[in-house]
């Protein structure tokens, strides 16, 4: 394999925000998320979160800030004046494109009135709501603190509110799904007309409650019938399956996922938080937050518990797990761009997998059967 260059474009920048407290962990959870004992400390985490990025600008090196995603956790339970503040800060030490996406993770049950105006008078201006179903058997199965009419009355406040772009979370493949009823959450998303939809197979991850005791799932002939009949349902309705588990409108693709797909750049801030960035020296290293929120708020000085670059070797299979996962793949010249290496380090592997019929002939995209055997093509660039 070639020697790395410097990527020859500085790829987009994004940023990521964790806030790492929720009502109460989820059953089928595996992110850095913790219930709230007492009150939320929100005046420390804003100052721990902007000493946080105080540490870590020279990662910016002067570029411009494309996406914004707040995840967690439960973002939603901290107040509109924490985002008016934090965003304050963080204007004073980014700069972020006029078109910025800023997207915020809520959650129906968390939501006093009034407050989707006030994350939209911070600058927030897409929202993702973590609905996950429709059904309330389903939601208490779950173990969300929401129901049906929650999710329901959340999602038309968020466009009362203003909001015109925004994501509905539903899985599918939960405890005692039928195809019939997994359709029926993708009709009752649909009425509210949202532009994006994450749609994604309920799975069971080590430790979770749900690993340690697993529910009664749906076998695999009917997930399979939930997932045909559910994208037939889909693609009927104006939406495409842009990437796995993401399905939009026409143009509403979420940019900031998109970044990740065709590996960008990304900083971390936040308990937790994981980051990817591209160095001038020509390392591409991934770097991660004190996950616990007690030593994230107690740290003094950077509060990066660890790092590690992406070796050269291991570099085509990081771009093209990700790269892969978008429907319409990327242009064969983003892989130089984003990594540094020459097209003609892979071009062994390429040719073999576009012989097999797994990748198409002009692009960096797997074909439908590619898409069905992701997992074995990728292995042929271990």
């Amino acid at each position: 394999m070639t020697t790395r260059r410097p990527v020859p474009v500085t790829p987009p920048l994004s940023l990521y925000i964790h806030v790492p407290w929720c009502v109460r962990k989820c059953p089928y959870c595996d992110f850095n998320s913790h219930a709230v004992q007492n009150e939320i400390p929100e005046q420390a985490y804003l100052s721990a979160l902007l000493e946080d990025l105080d540490q870590d600008l020279a990662l910016a090196s002067g570029r411009t800030v494309e996406t914004v995603f707040i995840g967690g956790g439960t973002p939603s339970l901290m107040s509109g004046n924490f985002y008016h503040r934090l965003f304050d800060g963080l204007r004073k030490r980014l700069t972020f494109a006029d078109d910025a996406e800023i997207t915020l993770e809520a959650n129906p049950g968390t939501l006093e009135e009034g407050r989707f105006e006030a994350f939209r008078e911070a600058g927030i201006n897409r929202l993702s709501i973590g609905v996950q179903s429709f059904n309330s058997a389903h939601l208490k199965a779950l173990g969300r603190i929401h129901d049906s009419a929650a999710a329901h009355r959340a999602i038309e406040a968020a466009k009362k509110a203003g909001f015109d772009n925004f994501n509905l979370d539903l899985m599918h493949g939960l405890p005692g799904q039928t195809p019939g009823n997994a359709l029926e959450d993708l009709k009752m998303a649909m009425s509210h007309k949202p532009p994006h939809l994450s749609w994604y197979q309920l799975t069971l991850e080590p430790n979770t409650e749900f690993y340690s005791r697993p529910p009664d799932l749906p076998d695999d002939d009917r997930l399979w019938e939930i997932a045909q009949t559910g994208g037939e349902y889909l693609l009927k309705h104006g939406f495409s399956d842009y990437e796995i588990s993401a399905w939009c409108q026409k143009g509403k693709a979420s940019r900031h996922n998109v970044n990740y797909w065709t590996f960008g750049d990304y900083m971390a801030l936040g308990a937790g938080g994981h980051g990817k960035i591209s160095l001038a020296d020509g390392t591409i290293k991934r770097y991660w937050k004190t996950r616990q929120p007690d030593a994230y708020l107690n740290r003094i000085g950077s509060r990066t518990a660890g790092s590690n670059r992406i070796e050269t070797e291991e570099l085509p299979l990081e771009f093209l797990m990700n790269a892969l996962r978008l429907r319409d793949g990327v242009a064969e010249d983003v892989f130089s761009d984003r990594t540094g290496l020459p097209l003609t380090d892979v071009a062994v592997q390429l040719q073999k997998l576009r012989e097999d019929k797994l990748l198409v002939s002009d692009r960096l995209q797997a074909t439908s059967l590619g898409q069905r055997y992701l997992n074995s093509l990728l292995e042929r660039f271990l």
